[in-house]
């Protein structure tokens, strides 16, 4: 790929991405102090501004694989009144927050197809496109979190689902976690797992 083909890849696809990581965080804190839990507010995680949720490795490795994470917000359980019921609607509100986002975005499109002969082609086509991938990121992103592999949204909800004597073993798995993602990635499981719910997904939203 030549630099300015790269550079116009990413013109499109950064602020979308953005925004899907900078929701989904926010979604996280919005939650988690909604129900008690004043720490994400604490630490300046209450907000809609991306710098104070990127994380440098996570948007390298967007640059890279078009996959890519944010710093995840700190949530102390202590605070909740019933802990474990609260922790999985916390976990489960980044995925929410970026399907609302997906569907938001596709509904977008609808609207903007039939203006596409008043909006300057230069300026309807990338539109487009970065709309469309709004739907795609945020869509991949809700599926990518739901795995149920540590430190993921999938693993709080698993966790906090299980009974105790199965969520202490099920918690330990979370150092190795991230290698496992790495492995998953590097044999290509996940794409062949993720790649078929994304593209059935967008494709119900899009239509």
């Amino acid at each position: 790929m030549t630099l300015h083909k790269l550079v116009q890849e990413l013109a499109i696809l950064a602020p979308p991405f953005l925004l899907a990581l900078t929701v989904h965080e926010f979604a996280h804190a919005f939650v988690a102090h909604r129900l008690g839990d004043p720490t994400a507010q604490r630490l300046g995680r209450l907000t809609l501004n991306p710098l104070r949720h990127l994380d440098p490795w996570g948007v390298l490795a967007f640059i890279i694989m078009k996959i890519g994470w944010a710093k995840p917000v700190p949530v102390d359980a202590r605070y909740f009144k019933r802990p474990r019921r609260d922790m999985v609607l916390v976990s489960l509100a980044g995925v929410s927050a970026n399907l609302l986002l997906a569907v938001a975005s596709g509904l977008l499109i609808r609207l903007l197809i039939p203006l596409n002969s008043l909006i300057p082609m230069p300026v309807f086509w990338p539109l487009v496109q970065m709309i469309a991938a709004s739907v795609w990121i945020n869509v991949m992103l809700a599926i990518f979190n739901l795995l149920p592999i540590p430190p993921l949204d999938g693993s709080r909800v698993v966790q906090n689902m299980l009974p105790p004597e199965l969520a202490r073993p099920y918690a330990r798995l979370e150092p190795f976690g991230f290698l496992l993602l790495l492995l998953l990635f590097y044999t290509g499981i996940i794409s062949r797992f993720m790649l078929p719910l994304i593209t059935f997904a967008q494709g119900l939203i899009l239509g």
